[in-house]
């Protein structure tokens, strides 16, 4: 099992700060087999459009929190609430020296009303390669439209703008 750690770098004093990485923060997730949508804008990353975020953003079957909390203690990331409370909730967050947020819900409804399902999303997703044998399962671009549509911020709409483009030229 590989740690999710590539060094250990020093900062201001004495303290100490892990140098996260990503490629096997993604592998602990594909070989868990948790069935977790990458939304947010990591997801635009990975798309190749140029915005900047510090956190990732997960959509995860509701009956799969604790495989996903396992792969992500791999990376030293722990949840901040147990499972239980994550379900009554409809989200929480695992955490050390970077920051995931969990959406853990069948179904969210969008600032619009639109009732946006789990599985209906799972159903239509596509594996991007991040490194070979490494996939990320993201939502198609009309669903990832759409969990950008979950709140009413202003860079949720520039998103949208940005996804709307990647769209309209076909390369997805």
């Amino acid at each position: 099992m590989a740690a999710c750690t590539t060094a250990l770098r020093p900062i201001i004093g004495t303290m100490r700060g892990a140098d996260f990485d990503e490629l096997t923060f993604f592998r602990a997730i594909q070989e868990s087999g948790v069935r977790a949508l990458l939304i947010g804008r990591r997801a635009l990353v990975l798309l190749g459009l140029p915005v900047l975020t510090a956190d990732y953003d997960f959509w995860i079957a509701v009956d799969q929190i604790a495989a996903f909390n396992a792969a992500a203690a791999r990376c030293d990331l722990h949840p901040t609430v147990d499972a239980e409370e994550a379900r009554r909730r409809g989200r929480y967050v695992v955490e050390n020296d970077e920051h995931v947020d969990v959406l853990v819900a069948r179904s969210v409804t969008t600032v619009d009303g639109v009732q946006v399902g789990f599985e209906d999303v799972w159903a239509r997703r596509r594996a991007v390669t991040f490194a070979p044998g490494v996939d990320v399962q993201l939502p198609v671009i009309d669903d990832l439209i759409l969990t950008k549509r979950f709140a009413d911020r202003p860079k949720d709409l520039e998103d949208i703008r940005l996804l709307l483009m990647l769209k309209s030229e076909g390369t997805t």
